[in-house]
């Protein structure tokens, strides 16, 4: 096992993905990760799918949303010394066979946080009008926050490294979009090192989308507002040792 990859944790935020959460869990493991899902009060047999895999499951007793069954994931790595996190959605759309390019690239720019973009590098990747337009609206706010070009800003494939990683273990959006945006947003404020690298996604292979179309261009528009007036989470660069090497 390489150095990069015993000090990485997948982590799965999953609700109600039964049918398609252990295919994930399996491919993330044949990949050569630790893989932990998290099982956000589950109504199926999501847990027992991931467990079937091989996956460490943590099971939440309540349903908190994908914000907080990461940030519950998040703590168990810091607990256990994992030092990078993948965050890869259960319903396939994300290929784990992408995970090393994506921590490749975050590695090569000392990245705090870095996103897999479904929408820059010609991945070819639709989505309706109406989204794309709201995207376009989160995306200017997410690219002047973080100081570099962001195309994606709710994209949830993406390596999350120390010291971020503590930082969001410590305190993590729960709101719909939070947990993509919002933490991206308030990253880039806090002065954190954030990239965008391309990725190719899939449709999803199970389950249902957790908004339809219209509640999704609702959900975009509050989270707009919500960074807009300033009530994100605020997160901490350490200070640098005096005397060590910059």
């Amino acid at each position: 096992m390489s150095l990069i990859a015993s000090t990485t944790l997948v982590v799965i935020p999953a609700y109600n993905e039964a049918t398609t959460v252990g295919t994930v869990a399996a491919h993330v493991i044949a990949v050569g990760f630790a893989v932990v899902v998290v099982d956000d009060g589950s109504g199926d047999g999501t847990a027992a799918a991931a467990r079937t895999a091989g996956a460490t499951v943590l099971q939440l007793p309540v349903n908190l949303g994908v914000g907080g069954a990461l940030r519950c994931g998040f703590r168990w790595a810091v607990k256990r010394g994992f030092t990078t996190v993948v965050q890869c959605d259960a319903d396939g759309q994300h290929d784990p066979a992408q995970i090393r390019s994506l921590l490749d690239a975050a590695e090569a720019a000392g990245a705090d946080l870095a996103i897999g973009s479904r929408f820059s590098g010609g991945s070819g990747f639709e989505a309706t009008r109406m989204r794309r337009m709201a995207m376009r609206q989160l995306a200017r706010v997410a690219s002047r926050a973080a100081q570099t070009q962001i195309t994606d800003p709710s994209s949830g494939f993406r390596v999350i490294r120390e010291p971020l990683l503590s930082e969001f273990a410590r305190e993590y959006p729960s709101q719909y979009l939070g947990d993509t945006f919002g933490a991206l947003v308030d990253a880039g404020r806090a002065g954190f090192t954030v990239i965008e690298t391309p990725v190719v996604m899939r449709e999803r292979a199970g389950g249902v989308p957790s908004a339809g179309t219209l509640a999704s261009i609702r959900f975009l528009v509050r989270a707009f507002l919500t960074v807009m007036i300033g009530s994100g989470h605020r997160y901490r660069v350490p200070a640098a040792t005096p005397g060590a090497p910059s």
